[in-house]
């Protein structure tokens, strides 16, 4: 891990040692500054943060746990890798959760829920007026988990909180396919899907998260067979 690559060191809270590196971490894998498939030096990280390397175990343990870093058989640690090749069964698996979750908060949400779903909204809506790609992949994270927990089915949020969390640096390919100036259609997407569920309308909550899946897929599926047909500099 090449020091020189990485961010400026925020200033660290006393006592919050781990949630610190796990943060800086997180935020760098996300943002793909640390790269798939990049080692991550315990040593040199404990160095560039001026901490013992107790804690940066701990968070990488985390990080594991959320599949943002794979630790290999001689207890070296890397970036996990993104599997593009079976990339087709994940956006199976996120779409059909999408459309699941979406139903079953239109069935069942209550109005604390709605007011929990609207204030993720509002979060996501200013991260994208501001152009910044981690709050974006924050706060659409944290409104579909809401949606999800809204459908009253601890099976179902279990395993989209697992596809969300996945996914968060695919869609971080996502935004950088519009130079994070995402477009405010993709906003009122999530209005509408919220208007959907307020009004307990199942069959519509369905067909909108089905769409704003399906612009998902497509617009990386397209991003990526772009990045391909670059010339390569020899």
């Amino acid at each position: 891990m090449d020091n020189n690559l990485m961010r400026p060191v925020p200033e660290r809270k006393r006592g919050q040692g781990v949630k610190f590196v796990y943060e800086i971490l997180r935020d760098d894998i996300l943002d793909l500054v640390l790269p798939p498939g990049s080692p991550i030096d315990e040593i040199q990280l404990a160095e560039r943060l001026s901490m013992s390397r107790t804690p940066i175990r701990e968070a990488l343990v985390k990080l594991a746990s959320e599949g943002l870093v794979t630790t290999l058989p001689n207890r070296s640690t890397m970036v996990s890798n993104i599997d593009f090749l079976n990339l087709h069964t994940f956006f199976d698996a996120l779409s059909l959760m999408y459309r699941v979750t979406t139903r079953l908060a239109a069935e069942n949400r209550t109005e604390e829920d709605l007011k929990i779903i609207r204030n993720h909204q509002v979060k996501f809506t200013k991260a994208v007026q501001a152009q910044d790609a981690l709050t974006m992949i924050a706060t659409n994270r944290d409104f579909h988990a809401a949606i999800a927990e809204a459908g009253k089915n601890p099976y179902y949020t279990g395993l989209f909180f697992r596809l969300l969390d996945e996914g968060r640096r695919i869609l971080r390919i996502y935004y950088s396919s519009f130079d994070d100036q995402l477009p405010k259609r993709y906003v009122i997407e999530h209005d509408d899907m919220i208007a959907a569920i307020e009004a307990h309308d199942v069959a519509t909550s369905d067909k909108l998260a089905a769409q704003h899946a399906d612009q998902i897929v497509i617009q990386i599926q397209q991003f990526m067979a772009r990045d391909r047909r670059r010339p390569i500099d020899l």
